[in-house]
């Protein structure tokens, strides 16, 4: 029986399990798929014995992401490029790593409103923390470049910026509202908004109509962000899409089969978000 997990601390809010048990299910396959809680100072020794503790490999959440992508022995472009990792299996005996964030990002937003690819504008990414690295990713492998970053922070913004080059500028924070009239996409990958919590404060009176609003916060599905934008008659995106599209690497990688993200699944895990 194949075996795989999510690792994180804390770990019980993680929805991976729901996701991957849907599509092992759904495939027929024989395998299971866990949360296992792992401190930070237990990650070193957790991933050294993973193979054998009967794991082809594991997805990673918070605090661990750049730890793993430290110890991992194969990296991958994504992973590299974030300086983080989400996916871990294995090549051999040798621990490989990816990040399936940027990924799973443009997929849900190609599937949600893949009318941005035909809108000229620079994007607008509010954060600048590794969420917002696995995102700028995703746009210059698309080819998008002019990528303003928006932070409170504005150091935070400008190494962010550093790391990638020049098609990547930083902004103050307290711009942001200067520039919705030019910006084709606006992404917020800060946590204002989760859990019905603070809002990133965007006025979208100046937005052309073409402009798409997504949010990575899945916890509320409509964010404050979102249900603004709709009200402007904006297309808003949740982030439960890219949640859902960032697991089909790994449970490829692990299972042997590509899952399908579809509205079923969806529902299942919306509904399940609904009811906590």
């Amino acid at each position: 029986m194949k075996r795989a997990c999510v690792i994180g601390w804390p770990i019980a809010h993680s929805r991976s399990p729901l996701i991957h048990q849907y599509w092992l299910k759904k495939y027929g396959i024989e395998g299971t798929y866990t949360k296992e809680a792992v401190q930070p100072e237990e990650l070193k020794s957790f991933l050294g014995s993973l193979k054998a503790r009967g794991f082809a490999g594991c997805n990673v959440t918070v605090p661990h992401k750049e730890a793993a992508f430290s110890i991992a022995e194969i990296r991958s472009p994504s992973a590299i490029a974030v300086g983080a990792a989400n996916t871990l299996w294995f090549e051999g005996d040798s621990l490989a790593c990816a990040n399936t964030d940027s990924y799973g990002f443009m997929a849900n937003l190609d599937q949600s409103a893949p009318q941005w690819r035909k809108t000229p504008g620079p994007i607008m990414i509010l954060g600048a923390g590794g969420s917002a690295r696995a995102v700028i990713h995703g746009f210059l492998e698309a080819g998008r470049g002019d990528i303003r970053l928006y932070n409170r922070t504005i150091e935070r913004a400008e190494e962010t910026a550093r790391h990638f080059g020049a098609r990547v500028t930083a902004w103050p924070w307290d711009t942001r509202n200067d520039h919705t009239a030019e910006v084709s996409v606006i992404v917020n990958t800060t946590t204002l908004g989760m859990n019905g919590t603070g809002d990133v404060g965007i006025d979208f009176s100046a937005a052309r109509k073409e402009v798409v609003v997504t949010d990575l916060v899945y916890v509320p599905l409509e964010t404050s962000l979102l249900a603004a934008a709709r009200r402007h008659g904006l297309a808003g995106v949740d982030g439960l899409g890219m949640l859902l599209h960032q697991a089909v690497p790994g449970f490829e990688k692990w299972f042997g089969v590509r899952p399908e993200v579809t509205p079923e699944l969806y529902s299942l895990i919306a509904e399940n978000i609904r009811g906590a």
